[in-house]
């Protein structure tokens, strides 16, 4: 297959669902001037209760779609698919830079001094050997305790940020720490930053917060001025919502997540 990058293609950020505007957001943070393609597969959505596999097959087909509408990059935007699928992608499309998410264990362990650490993620997320061996790393600087969060992202999906379903929900998942200082929180799933209002509401506000959106998109940017592919224009750029749930609901929960202010 032939595959010509050019600098003036756009940017393809996928995800399970909205939860990738977190991302995106960032990116669109530092290149302003870059124009985007946003997909979130919905109608698959959630994918951190599904099998390896078929996550993987999921990622792949969404990539294989984002490239035939000539991207110039791919920012998995979804820590399942990352764990699932990203090696595969960068194995089939070695000449496309290609960036997965990690949740931020790192910083959240350099927060403090030997911090307790709640890392919250989807179920599938948990159980993957790529966060086991990150925990790993970091087991001597800090107590880090893996917390599985199903059903957390459903929230996210339907709009329900604010909701008393999603206060409860978060105080019965964080009951047994809220009384037990917690120190600092990895959000390991992109959805989760927008329930950070709550999080902080239930677990208190000293507890910081850490996500790895801002990493992801520094590093695409990274890999874009490397390639010589950034626009390096003055303009402000485009952004083109795609949702495998047809209906306009989706974009309109995707635009009113980019412009929130978290």
């Amino acid at each position: 297959m032939t595959y010509c990058l050019q600098k003036d293609r756009p940017i393809a950020v996928f995800d399970s669902g909205v939860g990738g505007i977190s991302v995106l957001r960032e990116l669109v943070h530092i290149m302003p001037e870059e124009d985007y393609i946003y997909y979130g597969d919905s109608k698959h959505a959630p994918y951190g209760i599904k099998d390896r596999e078929e996550v993987r097959e999921l990622t792949i087909a969404a990539a294989n779609r984002l490239f035939d509408q000539g991207c110039k990059g791919l920012v998995v935007a979804c820590n399942t698919a990352t764990s699932a699928a990203v090696r595969s992608l960068r194995e089939m499309y070695p000449y496309i830079p290609i960036v997965g998410i990690e949740p931020a264990v790192k910083p959240a362990v350099l927060s403090g001094e030997h911090p307790r650490v709640l890392v919250m993620a989807t179920p599938m997320t948990i159980r993957a050997d790529k966060l086991k061996r990150l925990m790993e790393q970091y087991e001597s600087q800090a107590e880090l305790i893996p917390l599985p969060c199903p059903g957390l992202m459903d929230f996210i999906e339907r709009g329900d940020l604010n909701g008393d379903d999603l206060h409860r929900y978060l105080t019965e998942l964080l009951y047994e720490y809220s009384n037990d200082r917690i120190d600092a929180v990895v959000l390991g799933c992109t959805h989760y930053p927008f329930a950070t209002k709550q999080i902080r509401q239930v677990l208190g506000e000293h507890v910081k917060i850490f996500d790895g959106g801002a990493g992801t998109a520094r590093q695409m940017q990274h890999l874009l001025k490397e390639g010589g592919l950034l626009r390096g224009e003055l303009r402000k750029g485009q952004v083109t919502f795609e949702n495998s749930l047809e209906g306009a609901g989706k974009e309109e929960l995707c635009r009113r997540l980019l412009e929130l202010e978290l």
